[in-house]
């Protein structure tokens, strides 16, 4: 990318920076605090993706805009416009499991030593000291040069806090122990606290670990995207020597605007184009959300990524590499998680506030003690103990335990939450939006009706459509076999079988020419089964050229929905319905689960779906987002709070906030419940965890408690935290 300074100043440019070296939401924050105090720059940093989107007008250079990343403590640089953002952050999962794995294995005999009564050995300090050394230098090194990288530019955030008092409840103890003054399990003699120090490190380290993992898992997504189009395609050449069209295999990247490729049954549609030979019916599920096939021919178009069903097709190639639809769908979720600023954790809100004081507040007290007293020891005592009844143990524990254990208990309950801020995004939201396919209903074709002509029995026509549908691929044609199946019809011998593109099947069942398919294949369709009741797609069944029997089937609503959306209004929702369907289906569906017609928009592909989203947030809406597709990807992201249903795709998955392995709707009223309930958790920990700091430290100043009263006050806080995150293990939502 070429940069210079002359440019028109009205002219806006943007680009992509991959960042390294955020830790925690205050982190990008101040990137985008220092990015936007350039003249004509805006910014937007986000640390789950560890990407910077910036747009500025006037003569500000991209080599600028690093080096401000850069002179702020991070690491940047440019991102390719045709790459997902993939950055190797500076702790990479495999190393922060491997540092929370081995100071869980050191902390263990640490805590036994210091706690258990009975299991003290001789020279106890000094064996603390040797087990916990790694686990104060080693494991939890991150988080002490993420505060001193902080601390070299002037600002604080959580790993300010916590180096801060691992360090304090540490270097007080390696003091006592090398000056031979520490006491055992009696009491004799000063007390050390490398259980606290210990502790707080291994848990906060497994709190990190699983941040990692849900950020490697949101990079997925967009990987996952491009993956979804087809590897390799057919392409129709022209020999040069003979000028034959001839077939070869090229790698889908290869293709090229106006080459026109081969797409067989059962293969997907390798990129973007237009029909140019042949009709088939195209499973489009996947982009748009249409639970039924589509069927194509000449001139229309298709989309990459789609599956033929049935008919030969040959196609045209109309948008290739950055212009196709799944590209398209792949930027959409990518900008809806960029804009979608992180919430900040309270702990990382105040800690620019709290540590200045507690140090500040450390060096007046060590001071005013020894001005009065004279004795430096006493007065360094006191200090410490400030220091170590303001370490942020307690703090630092409030959210990792809380987390750990609802998204446990979630984990039994088929609910994957994927990190702490989602559940301040439970609290706040208003309404919810429904894809229907595959959420709602079961995303699958079944059987609904079948009406027939005179003394023709149901199952005698179900038998002969299945006979002739037996051997087609075709959503419609399964849900028939499947349902003469579910009967336990015995289906008769065919012959002559013939597929009828577009239009349905023929074949010879018993002597009969069978003819399954659309109306126009018959000369006569009777009254009786001319227009079905029942709502989905109809085919017809008969012989003789007329039509017998008519089949409709119908992606089904599935039993569980209308209890739960009763269930989400009782919470103060306002519910949507929101599908690539037409109209009449999404109207029935609707009113099968109680939700108002008013509320309900049909016929829109998957940038109508984000572009929805974004104009309710716009009209002052918190939006919780469901869907199971790649075509609610984008709308999952753009989301205040995304919710993906297991049974559908993994791209809908990553780009989700919460993720339901139960395919049922409950779960979702589950998974808001059980959010909510996990964030009052966390919020009761910070609310002990603050408190027992101010209640704690007048006390300290005044020497009222001593570094080993401070260390068992601190440990008994920290116990008490852990033990109210405990109470979620027996959650349960109220029916």
């Amino acid at each position: 990318m070429t940069q210079t300074t002359d440019r028109p100043t009205g002219e806006v440019h943007e680009v992509d920076l991959a960042i390294t070296g955020m830790t925690c939401a205050s982190c990008s924050a101040r990137i985008e605090k220092k990015l936007g105090r350039l003249d004509g720059v805006d910014a937007v940093v986000n640390l789950a993706t560890e990407k910077a989107t910036v747009r500025w007008t006037g003569p500000i250079t991209v080599d600028e805009l690093i080096s401000t990343v850069r002179r702020t403590g991070y690491g940047a640089e440019v991102l390719e416009a045709a790459s997902p953002a993939d950055p190797a952050g500076p702790a990479s999962q495999d190393d922060l499991r491997s540092r929370a794995l081995s100071a869980a294995a050191l902390t263990v005999p640490v805590v036994v030593l210091a706690m258990v009564p009975g299991a003290d050995v001789p020279n106890s300090p000094w064996v603390q000291l040797v087990l916990a050394t790694p686990v104060v230098l080693w494991a939890g090194w991150p988080f002490h040069r993420a505060a001193a990288q902080a601390a070299r530019h002037r600002a604080s955030t959580m790993d300010t806090l916590v180096s801060l008092g691992v360090l304090a409840a540490y270097l007080w103890s390696l003091v006592v122990v090398v000056s031979g003054r520490a006491g055992g399990m009696a009491g004799e003699g000063s007390h050390v606290w490398f259980e606290s120090a210990t502790v707080v490190t291994t848990f906060l380290l497994i709190g990190r670990w699983m941040e990692a993992r849900a950020t490697d898992r949101t990079r997925d997504a967009l990987r996952g995207l491009l993956d979804l189009g087809a590897k390799e395609a057919s392409v129709l050449r022209t020999d040069a020597a003979s000028g034959a069209t001839v077939e070869q295999r090229v790698p889908a990247s290869d293709l090229v605007v106006g080459d026109r490729f081969l797409v067989r049954p059962g293969e997907k549609v390798a990129t973007d184009g237009v029909v140019r030979d042949g009709s088939s019916s195209i499973d489009a599920a996947l982009v748009t959300g249409e639970s039924q096939p589509v069927d194509v021919g000449p001139g229309d178009g298709v989309t990459g990524g789609t599956v033929n069903t049935t008919g030969r097709l040959v196609v045209e190639a109309t948008g290739v590499g950055a212009d196709t639809t799944l590209a398209g769908i792949a930027r959409l979720v990518e900008r809806a998680q960029t804009s979608k600023a992180p919430v900040q954790r309270l702990a990382d809100r105040v800690s620019s506030v709290f540590v200045p004081v507690v140090l500040a507040l450390a060096a007046v007290t060590f001071a005013a003690w020894w001005a009065i007293g004279g004795d430096a020891v006493r007065a360094l005592e006191v200090a410490i103990s400030v220091l170590v009844i303001a370490c942020p143990c307690a703090l630092g524990l409030a959210t990792p335990t809380a987390l750990l254990v609802g998204t446990g208990r979630g984990a039994r309950l088929g609910i994957l939450i994927k990190g702490a801020d989602v559940l301040e995004d439970t609290r706040r939201i208003d309404t919810i939006v429904l894809d229907k396919t595959g959420t709602v209903t079961t995303g699958a074709m079944t059987l609904v009706q079948v009406v027939t002509v005179g003394r023709l029995l149901k199952d005698q026509a179900l038998r002969a459509a299945a006979a002739v549908e037996d051997g087609s691929e075709h959503p419609v044609a399964r849900a028939i076999v499947t349902a003469a199946g579910a009967r336990a019809l015995r289906l008769p011998a065919v012959t002559a079988f013939e597929s009828l593109p577009g239009a349905g099947a023929r074949a010879v069942v018993n002597g009969t020419l069978v003819t399954v398919g659309r109306a126009e294949l018959f000369d006569e369709v009777p009254d009786e089964v001319a227009r079905p009741t029942a709502e989905g797609t109809t085919v017809w069944v008969g012989w003789g050229g007329r039509a017998r029997a008519s089949l409709t089937v119908a992606d089904t609503v599935r039993r569980s929905s209308a209890r739960a959306v009763r269930d989400l209004a009782e919470a103060g929702l306002t519910t949507y319905l929101l599908t690539g369907d037409h109209d009449r289906a999404a109207v029935t569906v609707a009113r099968d689960v109680g939700i108002p017609v008013g509320r309900v928009v049909a016929d829109v592909r998957p940038e109508d779906k984000h572009a929805m989203i974004a104009d309710l947030q716009r009209r002052g809406r918190v939006v919780a987002m469901v869907g199971d597709g790649v075509n609610d990807a984008a709308a999952l992201a753009q989301a205040d709070l995304g919710i993906a249903m297991g049974s559908g795709t993994d791209v809908a998955a990553e780009a989700s906030d919460i993720v339901l392995l139960r395919s049922e709707l409950p779960a979702v009223v589950d998974a808001i419940a059980l959010s909510r309930a996990t964030l009052r958790t966390i919020r009761q920990n910070l609310a002990w965890a603050f408190g027992y700091n101010v209640a704690a430290v007048p006390l300290a100043v005044a020497g009222v408690l001593s570094p080993m009263v401070a260390g068992a006050a601190m440990a008994a806080s920290s116990v008490l935290v852990v033990s109210n995150s405990l109470r979620l293990r027996r959650w349960s939502r109220a029916r």
